[in-house]
């Protein structure tokens, strides 16, 4: 799909970026689920900062395999909440922007840094910088309108009622063209091309935003 690995110090970036952003974004999840009144995940256990509650073996493992792999979906019962549509979308998009979140403070801590002339030791520089690249990543993935992804609960979310039965229906055959256009050589038409113009475009609007916060 894609290759995370360039340099033998990317493991270590990369496996504590992962920790955090797995752990954020399920997180988060939880967090706004709860604050609108399902209990499911807090009664599991996933209210919580523990990545151990968050992360799932396989998919852990298969990111340093093949560049692919997925943190423990957060369980949400959306017969608690009030307004089922609004609250769905909110908790769906919780992640994501979490992980736009971070990348937003990495990358300001790397800036705010670099401007007050701080020598930033290459072992910090380096987990900063792919705090913001891979958070990115996975902020723009998951907002691809395909199941099991939040892009696609958002979209379920939002359409008319009557066609969300349609949806469901064609769930299955949505994640099968999912994987198709993830882990196979497809990939080098579809992800890694959105990958290549939608992710600089965000780290440079990041950037940008950040210099306006900065006066720079």
């Amino acid at each position: 799909m894609f290759s995370l690995f360039n340099q033998p110090e990317q493991i270590v970036y990369i496996s504590i970026t992962l920790l955090v952003a797995f752990t954020l974004h399920e997180f988060a999840h939880a967090y706004v689920a709860w604050k609108f009144g399902d209990p499911t995940a807090k009664n599991q256990g996933r209210l919580t900062f523990n990545p151990l509650k968050h992360l799932d073996p396989i998919g852990t493992i298969l990111i340093f395999i093949i560049g692919f792999g997925w943190a423990k979906p957060v369980p949400v019962n959306r017969f608690y909440f009030k307004q089922p549509r609004f609250a769905g979308v909110l908790v769906s998009i919780a992640g994501p922007l979490t992980n736009l979140l971070i990348a937003f403070a990495a990358q300001g801590v790397y800036i705010a840094l670099v401007v007050s002339g701080v020598q930033v030791p290459a072992f910090f520089s380096g987990l900063l910088m792919t705090m913001v690249g891979l958070n990115i990543v996975l902020f723009v993935f998951n907002l691809i309108p395909l199941p099991p992804l939040d892009g696609y609960r958002i979209i379920e979310d939002l359409v008319p009622a009557r066609i969300r039965p349609k949806l469901t229906q064609y769930e299955p055959y949505g994640g099968i063209l999912f994987l198709i256009i993830a882990i196979t050589p497809l990939s080098s038409y579809t992800i890694t091309p959105l990958f290549n113009t939608v992710v600089p475009a965000v780290r440079d609007t990041i950037t940008m935003f950040i210099a306006l916060l900065l006066g720079l």
